[in-house]
This record gives C-alpha cells, sequence and structure tokens, in this order.
C-alpha cells in the first residue's frame, strides 16, 4: 500500500503510518521509505483490517493517485505537531505511543537484539528519472548498466524499490555512486548520506508487533514525551532478516544511545 505523508518529516511519517497499526495488533508489517513515497506491506489476509485501522485514523484512498492520504493530519499540520495522534478510539483503551517504545525497546533487549553499525557504509537515497519529459530511454539503459555493475561487485548495501506508478527508488552505499557516472542518471543530492543503523529481527516470534512504530517512536521524539533533546529524522526499511533505521550522520551518536538498553545500576 502506497501512502503519502506530503508536509511531515520522514520519522513523523513512520510513525503516522505504523502508529494504528500496532495499536490494532497487526504483526508482520513492512515498511519501505522510498524516494517518492512510503509503502506498507502487510499479509494480504490482513488487508481489510489494515484499511480499517487507517481509515479509522482519517486515511481516505485516492483512487486517481492511488494512495492514501490523511487529509485530517494535513490540515492540522500547520497547528499542531501532534498529527493525527490526538484520536483515540473512545471505546477501547490502547497503549501510548511512550509505552509502544517501552514495550518494543524490552522485547529487543530480552532477545538480545542490538542496534548495528557498519563504519564503512554511508547511504545515498536517490531515484532513476522517469521515460518521459524528464527523462529518455538512454537514462532508462544507463541504470541498468549502472545496476548490473554494482550487483557484479556484491554491494555490501544496495536497495532497489521498483513499481509500476513510479521511477526506481534505490538506497546505495556510496563507494557505488561511480557505477552510474558520467551519465548523471540519478536523482538526488549526492553529498546527503545516511548512516544505516542494523537491527537483526530473526530471533523475534513471527507475531510481534509494533516493532517499526515502537523504534520509530523512540527516535521521532517529536510526537511524543521522549526524553530525546530533539527529534531525529529517520527512514526505515524492513527487509525478510533485518530492520534498518537510516538517520544523519550528526544524529547517529543520539541514535545509538536511544536504541541501546539502558544500563542497569549495580546491585551490591
Amino acid at each position: 500500500m502506497s501512502v503519502e505523508g506530503e508536509g511531515l518529516e520522514a520519522g513523523k511519517r513512520v510513525l503516522e503510518l505504523t502508529n494504528p497499526l500496532a495499536l490494532a495488533g497487526i504483526s508482520s508489517i513492512f515498511f519501505i521509505t522510498t524516494y517518492f513515497s512510503d509503502y506498507i506491506i502487510v499479509p494480504a489476509k490482513c488487508k481489510g483490517q489494515v484499511v480499517r485501522a487507517l481509515e479509522d485514523r482519517g486515511f481516505q484512498f485516492e483512487k486517481v493517485a492511488e494512495v492514501y492520504v490523511n487529509p485530517a493530519a494535513r490540515h492540522d499540520r500547520n497547528r499542531s505537531s501532534t498529527s493525527s495522534f490526538g484520536y483515540i478510539s473512545p471505546s477501547t483503551p490502547q497503549p501510548t505511543i511512550d509505552e509502544l517504545q517501552t514495550r518494543t525497546l524490552a522485547l529487543l533487549e530480552r532477545h538480545g537484539i542490538l542496534p548495528k553499525v557498519d563504519d564503512e557504509i554511508r547511504l545515498l537515497q536517490c531515484a532513476g528519472r522517469r521515460n518521459d519529459s524528464d527523462g529518455s530511454p538512454a537514462d532508462e539503459m544507463a541504470l541498468q548498466v549502472g545496476l548490473t555493475k554494482c550487483f557484479l561487485y556484491q554491494p555490501h548495501f544496495l536497495s532497489l524499490t521498483l513499481t509500476e506508478s513510479e521511477a526506481a527508488s534505490l538506497l546505495l552505499d556510496r563507494r557505488l555512486i561511480p557505477n552510474f557516472e558520467p551519465n548523471n542518471v540519478l536523482l538526488g543530492n549526492k553529498e546527503d548520506f545516511l548512516v544505516p543503523i542494523m537491527l537483526d529481527l530473526q530471533p523475534l516470534p513471527l507475531d510481534a508487533t509494533g516493532i517499526v512504530c515502537g523504534v520509530a517512536g523512540k527516535l521521532a521524539g517529536g510526537l511524543t514525551d521522549s526524553p530525546l533533546s530533539t527529534a531525529i529524522d529517520i527512514s526505515y526499511l524492513s527487509t525478510a532478516r533485518t530492520g534498518t533505521v537510516m538517520v544523519k550522520e550528526n544524529d547517529l551518536d543520539q541514535a545509538m544511545d536511544a536504541l541501546r538498553p539502558e544500563e542497569k545500576p549495580d546491585v551490591k
């Protein structure tokens, strides 16, 4: 499902989308932040439940663009940083974002899941050019050649998202950028790099819920009572084995401190 998050930083978009699904108890959620859009991937059997959870939070499906949008949240963004989180079902007690954070971090700690960073990897979020007035078949061919070169050398990090309605969206190790030169086929600021923080989620049970929301809520603290001094803008990429949180380099230390388990005092 493609969801529009116009007007919100990436981290708050992650929260706005995953919070209602976590509260609905929907598990096995995959989240992908791309150059153009955000995507949530859910089990087909849960589609109806996901649609109801999003609609209960004000999301509407726009048939022309084939995306979900939240008009109420968009309208309120100039007045309040709480977006759509002010709505809570009056009939069912639900956990707060802080409670989801606490539960998620406790679950990760219980399974020995610690955030890890490869100091050599810095990522560029970018996209190919469309085959329209701004692009050409030659651009598409150059993109395919560049990707082939990347795969030949077994890249340390490369994510490619292809959809019918958008041009290719990529997250790639900055050391791979020369494979696409000198054609200049990539859209995006080639000096604006992200640091991936890896969470190996394999030890978690398959029915674990609220992982993406809990992690995002801990970092994008502008919507919560988070102890962080400032909210951290994040992107998120789900894969079969790993949850990858991407932050700017100057936010790395703060993000790692937030995701590490709290040190417990020695008991004598």
